[in-house]
């Protein structure tokens, strides 16, 4: 009896010491906040890109959401890599980003602290116009409504001309328009210019070249010209739903202060 009684004794006490060791071993330090974090905006669209941790048992990364830089964030998302595509968003709106790090033991980070918000606005691709002395009902644009109109409609923000076998793209003189120059793309021109702008209202036309509209309701877009001739311009557009707001595009911004947030997970 003395003998199964020490035995027992025995167990018990590498049962205890094991346990106060696997205790001891438990982590509890959660990772470092994500840095990095910035946007990119299309049309209905937002991504996210953001630098991976370096440590080695980060498990992923919770994406966070909010209506100000101030405000309350909620989960929208878990993701494993430094990416998120949200496609829940409404053009015209703006939305704030915020990211932290998880690890295999349940750690989280704090919020990263990088002022990251865009604005999805709408777009377009593979317009047509013509010249509007040849076919006056494809020669006008309206940014507002997404479409083709004649050139003397009420809401044309521009429309297309060939004059003298010079092409521009006109804009009236309640409206201002720049050449931004030659760009690969339309997404390079981020944001509007506060000068520069034509005196004569018009810019001409080179293929290759994006252009900026300031229109007459205080609205701000852009198109890129992909295909031209004497008689028919094509191009790419943006446009910013916002009043009076320059933003074409997401640009980096810096780091901002301290937040904290709410675990709240929104409905999707």
């Amino acid at each position: 009896m003395n003998i199964f009684r020490i035995f027992i004794a025995i167990v018990m006490t590498l049962g205890l010491v094991g346990c106060k060791e696997f205790m001891n071993n438990v982590d509890t330090i959660p990772p470092s906040r994500p840095t990095g974090l910035w946007t990119e905006t299309g049309d209905n669209m937002i991504e996210l890109f953001w630098d991976e941790n370096r440590e080695d048992d980060v498990a992923g990364y919770n994406v966070f959401v909010s209506s100000s830089y101030d405000g309350r964030y909620e989960l929208v998302a878990s993701v494993r890599d430094g990416f998120y595509q949200d496609l829940d968003v409404v053009n015209g709106s703006t939305y704030y980003y915020a990211v932290t790090a998880y690890d295999y033991d349940g750690n989280e980070s704090d919020l990263s602290r990088d002022v990251a918000y865009d604005i999805p606005r709408p777009e377009g691709y593979n317009v047509v116009l013509d010249d509007f002395r040849r076919v006056t009902a494809t020669s006008g644009y309206d940014f507002s409504r997404y479409g083709v109109v004649p050139y003397n409609d009420l809401y044309a923000d521009i429309y297309f001309e060939n004059y003298r076998d010079t092409l521009y793209m006109n804009v009236r003189s309640d409206s201002d328009i720049k050449d931004m120059g030659r760009t690969n793309s339309i997404l390079e021109i981020r944001e509007a210019p506060s000068a520069g702008w034509s005196p004569t209202h018009d810019v001409r036309l080179i293929a290759g070249h994006t252009y900026v509209v300031w229109t007459w309701d205080d609205h701000y877009a852009k198109f890129r010209v992909s295909n031209l001739s004497s008689g028919r311009v094509t191009f790419d557009w943006a446009y910013q739903l916002q009043e009076s707001n320059p933003l074409l595009k997401s640009v980096k911004r810096r780091s901002g202060a301290e937040r904290t947030v709410q675990h709240t997970e929104k409905q999707r």
